[in-house]
């Protein structure tokens, strides 16, 4: 671990320790397969982080009471993990093929990897806008085996990050969020409030199976797939930056995209159609006007899994797993930019109309087990940017982000890192941790986008400062 490039960036971060932290119980070594809509998902890794600022209690600021102060705080984290790691057995194993060659998880209790680290920066001049400098490769782990890799870093200040990296395939958002709030809830000795269920049961295929053709426009096959393109010489990059969005603009996005035709659209669908005309007007830029742009738009499936069945909702609620769908719409590039918002809002509202059902979801996992065991994978993953520009979006507004508090506070900021390597854009917003009604948005976008993004919607997307997190207002000692 280096320095960075940029202002704001150019930390040392010195890995003092690191460990393995396996369950607390012995468990029976067992194997857990993969749900059909778990084996959906390619192999990527997703990272989530939390900043912390220093304890009130800390005595003192020298280095030796920071220390004293960070190796209670790490002895707290790793007791309360290998605790939860009963319950949550499945990031204590590693995924192995079987025969069939599909992924399964060995849950072995071979445990979780833990660094424990130093950096030489203070939380108040973490350039958090700039993920790729500052968190990308320094307070996010690489998980290099098993399921889920933890790293608690100690800052100069005596504030700390807390930051997780985990397989994709075993866990969506919904899971990780269960996860996150269980080991906070433990480390604070309370009861876990919500118990994983892994009944794999509840996403059985049906027999026969029902598979609507909408399906195969979303997924495909990966045997099918051509190889991937070498990137054109002067193609821009897919880079990550972290913004917020105020409540008032939130608002004026969604009267503005609700306002001619009588129907009022949600925060996310008219967040999500502003993007799509920002993308789209990028795309003329590039003289891609005769192409076609993709929207897609993560659903979770629980809630439609389960509708009219108060006891399924009930074991739903727990699943964990992958519960997932990723229906797109493709339109004309210069319709996307020459429409007016609210046209744009109901396309957005379109695409999803037939994804939001228990029936999407019942077929997605027909299909997948009518192609198995070759996988399958959401087209505009891979096939993002083969027309056009394409972009995925995420809702992360149930990110638990004043729910994360291990027994010093609530984080003073937290978020999802997950620098995709899929060739469509991808963008999570998630809540403030002001509790204000404004959002925290992650995006990975090309540069170019970003670019444009800034310059044309700066009042709408603003980079993410300590000033606004109030970590230059505040002292950071209390």
């Amino acid at each position: 671990m280096g320095a960075g490039r940029s202002e704001g960036s150019e930390y040392i971060v010195r890995v003092r320790k690191t460990e393995m932290v396996a369950a607390v119980l012995p468990l029976q070594e067992h194997w857990l397969p993969l749900s059909n809509l778990d084996l959906l998902l390619p192999p990527v890794d997703v990272g989530v982080f939390f900043c912390y600022k220093k304890p009130a209690a800390t005595s003192g600021d020298d280095a030796d009471n920071q220390l004293s102060a960070f190796e209670s705080m790490v002895g707290v984290l790793k007791k309360a993990l290998a605790q939860t790691l009963v319950s949550h057995y499945a990031f204590a194993g590693e995924v192995v093929p079987n025969l069939a060659g599909e992924p399964e998880i060995l849950c072995n209790n071979g445990g979780v990897c833990f660094v424990e680290a130093f950096a030489e920066v203070d939380l108040k001049d973490l350039n958090l806008y700039n993920p790729d400098e500052t968190i990308e490769g320094k307070l996010v782990p690489q998980r290099k085996h098993g399921v889920l890799a933890v790293q608690a870093t100690q800052l100069k200040c005596g504030g700390l990050v807390v930051a997780c990296t985990f397989d994709h395939r075993i866990a969506d958002a919904y899971s990780a969020n269960m996860f996150l709030v269980s080991w906070a809830e433990m480390a604070r000795s309370k009861p876990i409030t919500v118990m994983p269920s892994f009944r794999r049961s509840l996403l059985n295929p049906r027999h026969p199976g029902s598979i609507h053709p909408s399906l195969d426009d979303m997924y495909v096959p990966i045997t099918t797939l051509a190889p991937p393109k070498d990137p054109e010489p002067d193609a821009d990059d897919l880079i990550s930056r972290i913004y917020y969005i105020t409540a008032d603009q939130l608002n004026r996005l969604q009267s503005l995209a609700s306002s001619t035709n009588g129907h009022r659209r949600t925060k996310l669908q008219c967040f999500s159609a502003f993007l799509w005309k920002m993308i789209a007007k990028w795309a003329i830029i590039k003289n891609m006007d005769k192409k076609v742009t993709k929207l897609g738009i993560v659903v979770d499936g629980r809630t439609r899994l389960s509708e009219g069945d108060k006891h399924k909702a009930s074991l739903m609620g727990s699943y964990f797993g992958n519960v997932l769908s990723i229906p797109y719409g493709a339109k004309q590039v210069n319709e996307i930019n020459d429409k007016p918002l609210d046209w744009v809002a109901d396309e957005v509202h379109k695409l999803l109309e037939g994804a939001v059902t228990k029936e999407h979801f019942l077929g997605l996992i027909d299909w997948v087990e009518a192609h198995r065991p070759v996988p399958g994978l959401a087209k505009i993953y891979y096939n993002g940017s083969e027309d056009g520009p394409a972009l995925v979006v995420s809702s992360g507004q149930q990110f638990p982000v004043s729910k994360v508090d291990f027994g010093w506070g609530n984080p003073a900021f937290g978020s999802y890192h997950f620098p995709w390597e899929g060739d469509a854009g991808y963008v999570m917003p998630m809540p403030s941790p002001a509790g204000n009604g404004d959002w925290v948005v992650y995006m990975h976008l090309f540069k170019g986008q970003l670019e444009l993004i800034e310059a044309e919607a700066a009042q709408v997307f603003r980079p993410l400062t300590s000033s606004y997190l109030g970590f230059d207002l505040i002292n950071i000692a209390g």
